[in-house]
């Protein structure tokens, strides 16, 4: 089998003012960095319904390989309203089919042979999907690249799910809002931004820590070094997605033998084109896949 990228948690439809749309943290990462010609795949699981056959539609159509299975479960929904500067609020159905990922035979076997995987804490608010994300990341590879995109959401997270995945990651990603809870949390010292976050990288022996702060700009830091990039000024059509594609790229950029600067630089470019589409995935320009 050949090493993949994997994005993995919940699979849902953002369902937007306009409509709706396939969404999910794990599917946005998936397809954003298999834009820049790696193998990837979104693991879920799809419920028995209408709407499960949509999602695979969806999948298909954006050309996104998938290994989701179907359960008795609703397949997720999440309402999404956006605000004048197209910022979301997302209410996110409870007892669906990402909350109950099997961890099946092959699913394992997808694991054995990443090469990097981003997760968060939202699907791992029930025992079962939390199960089959710690087993997953348990049977990876030594050298594979995990990415906890913390993305916080609603009060669908606690103090020892946040810690156990940074136990599990090498890099954790994480906005200026997060960053104040997760202090909190943690009893981490008044410091500014940075010294927590270097404090968080000593905590938890992280690789890397990216800091994003909306259009304050993103910063990068490792255990000795500090990056920094502005957020280009675009016109909003709506962020949903932005933070995925960001994580997507950069993970890609990595991989692709990329510096860290220059995979900040290009992330940054990417999340900002994003947010010049609606919905999550569009398809980005030619010159940003070089």
């Amino acid at each position: 089998m050949e090493r993949k990228i994997v994005g993995l948690g919940e699979a849902l439809w953002d369902c937007l003012p306009e409509g709706k749309k396939l969404g999910g943290a794990p599917a946005n990462f998936a397809y954003h960095a298999g834009q820049f010609g790696f193998d990837t795949l979104a693991v879920s699981a799809l419920g028995e319904d209408a709407l499960g056959e949509e999602t695979i539609a969806a999948l298909e159509e954006h050309k996104l390989n998938y290994l989701m299975p179907r359960i008795p479960y609703p397949t997720g929904t999440v309402q999404v309203t956006l605000d004048s500067q197209g910022i979301p609020t997302y209410n996110i159905r409870e007892g669906v089919a990402w909350d109950n990922i099997p961890f099946t035979a092959e699913i394992e076997e997808v694991a054995k042979n990443c090469r990097a995987v981003c997760f968060g804490s939202l699907a791992q608010r029930s025992v079962v999907s939390r199960e089959t994300i710690g087993r997953f990341l348990d049977a990876t590879p030594s050298d594979c690249v995990k990415i906890f995109d913390i993305n916080l959401r609603q009060s669908f997270f606690t103090k020892e799910i946040i810690e156990a995945s940074m136990r599990r990651c090498n890099i954790l990603k994480i906005n200026d809002e997060e960053l104040v809870v997760v202090s909190r949390m943690f009893g981490l010292p008044d410091l500014d931004e940075e010294k927590r976050c270097k404090q968080l990288i000593k905590d938890y022996d992280l690789d890397i820590l990216v800091l994003t702060c909306g259009t304050n700009g993103s910063y990068v830091f490792t255990a000795d070094k500090s990056y920094y990039q502005p957020t280009p000024k675009v016109e909003v059509a709506d962020t949903v997605g932005a933070g995925d594609s960001f994580t997507g790229s950069f993970c890609a950029a990595l991989l692709k033998g990329k510096s860290i600067p220059e995979a900040h630089e290009l992330a940054v470019k990417v999340s900002a084109f994003v947010c010049t589409q609606n919905g999550a995935m569009p398809t980005l320009p030619e010159d940003f896949l070089v």
